[in-house]
């Protein structure tokens, strides 16, 4: 039996039936991902997994402990003690962390067992899986390698559809968890901001950064909120508010009203996502929600890519520039201090990121700071604020997580489009907001899936999760992975 596509539940039950064991399923999932061809790995913790393994059979199930035994694998931009960290960065290649992040430690204490490093966009930065310093991560939904899976949470979300695990951890900072989820047919979860520790994960852009991660199924989603979130003190913008029992959430959207943006969902082009879209919408309306076109100011719709994009740049050149080849990570020679930085961090850094860099430094720089950077944080707030309102009449925002299919690698389109730039980047409203939002598979168009999301308030993670369950439930593709609709 092939172990390792099934659900945290369904991997626990037979745990506890004697049906297999953690060695079983580690040998599995490790066979399948040395077998696995999507280049999504970075370093792996195979021996490290097996030890775990046998120490926690001789010990025995723990009936009451869902993620006891469960595989998983780690976004490359979170801290693992005595494991090489690149956050897929040729400048950090050598680096070995002395902690694990907060989320691996809570993990650990429940028994989850870490395979190893997912590849990622290089320190995050990207959409695409390209970026990385071991090139492109592929979509499992397609074997011909022509389609990306999206990013920056590539190898992540690629190891999930393949069924080589039943989670993985991933980081959010635009839609770097949630979009990779539509392309892939993965449920991608990021909570409010401040609801899960950030503490070991690598800063992109705090002030957007959430922790998140991939499953294939809601109720997985919300049971691995019940570990992950809550105060840590080693992390100061954690938050304090009290964390609820996430997977007792009852599937029910009666009474609940959702909003979808007009300025987006009528931009919708293709045809199939169109036609699943006002389906749920219809089955949404038939079980007791309400369902209402809103409109938000389009010129904020228009700012939504520029406003992150701005401040993303400015906030990450700040917070790496700690890379320079002096504190740690790869050290190119040069005659002066000044030397080596510029040596390291010239030949440590891609192009991509040289670029961000730039544009980064040059919306901090004084004179530039009131037309750049200043106005970008003041479009946020014009954002943020017409968002709150919407969800102040409304409980949730309901909107197509991807306009279509993932694009293939060599696929040419207008990025600076206003359009395609709006429809395409909408997702980020979470992050600009600090909400929770999650993607969940809507549909199938060509044999690649397409996602739908759904942002609700902040702290409101429960009701969240309870109407993603309705709509698993409407889209019936619970528990996708490659080969399960064949």
């Amino acid at each position: 039996m092939d172990y390792t596509v099934l659900s945290i539940q369904e991997l626990h039950d037979l745990y506890v039936a004697g049906k297999t064991n953690p060695v079983e399923v580690v040998e599995q999932a490790i066979a399948k991902a040395k077998a696995d061809k999507n280049n999504a790995l970075e370093a792996v913790m195979y021996d490290d997994a097996r030890k775990m393994a046998m120490q926690l059979v001789n010990e025995g199930v723990e009936e009451d402990n869902l993620l006891w035994g469960i595989p998983y694998f780690i976004k490359d931009n979170f801290s693992t003690k005595g494991v090489e960290t690149t956050a897929s960065s040729n400048i950090l290649k050598g680096y070995v962390p002395h902690f694990d992040a907060e989320v691996i430690t809570r993990l650990k204490a429940k028994k989850a067992i870490p395979l190893g490093k997912a590849a990622l966009d290089e320190l995050a930065m990207g959409g695409s899986g390209m970026s990385g310093h071991l090139g492109r991560t592929f979509n499992p939904f397609d074997e011909t390698h022509q389609h990306m899976v999206g990013g920056s949470s590539a190898g992540s979300a690629s190891l999930v559809a393949a069924g080589i695990v039943p989670f993985s951890l991933g980081s959010d900072t635009g839609d770097s968890v949630r979009k990779p989820a539509s392309y892939a047919g993965l449920v991608g979860f990021k909570p409010t901001w401040g609801r899960i520790s950030r503490y070991g994960l690598y800063p992109f852009t705090p002030s957007l950064d959430a922790v998140g991660y991939f499953t294939r199924n809601v109720f997985d989603a919300a049971l691995l909120l019940d570990t992950l979130a809550g105060r840590d003190d080693k992390d100061l913008t954690s938050s304090f508010r009290e964390v609820d029992q996430y997977s007792a959430y009852q599937a029910d959207v009666k009474g609940l009203k959702f909003a979808t943006l007009k300025g987006i969902s009528n931009s919708i082009g293709n045809p199939v996502l169109k036609q699943h879209y006002d389906r749920s919408i219809e089955e949404l309306v038939k079980r007791g929600a309400t369902v209402e076109m809103v409109e938000i100011d389009q010129n904020l719709l228009n700012a939504l890519f520029s406003t992150y994009f701005v401040l993303s740049c400015a906030e990450s050149t700040s917070n790496n520039a700690n890379l320079d080849g002096v504190k740690f990570g790869a050290r190119q020679a040069g005659k002066t201090y000044i030397d080596v930085i510029k040596n390291t961090r010239t030949a440590g850094f891609s192009a991509l990121i040289k670029r961000r860099f730039i544009l980064g430094s040059y919306s901090l720089k004084q004179e530039n700071q009131e037309l750049l950077f200043r106005r970008a944080q003041k479009a946020r707030r014009l954002i943020v604020e017409a968002v709150n309102k919407v969800l102040t009449d409304y409980d949730f925002i309901y909107l197509p997580a991807a306009p279509s299919i993932a694009p293939k690698f060599d696929q040419k389109s207008d990025n600076l489009n206003i359009a395609h730039l709006v429809e395409d980047n909408h997702l980020v409203i979470g992050n600009l907001a600090g909400l929770p939002s999650i993607t969940l598979p809507l549909c199938i168009d060509r044999g690649m899936p397409i996602g739908v999301n759904i942002t609700g308030r902040a702290f409101d993670e429960k009701r969240l999760f309870a109407a993603a369950a309705v709509v698993e439930s409407i889209t019936g593709l619970k528990n996708l992975y490659v080969g399960s609709k064949k």
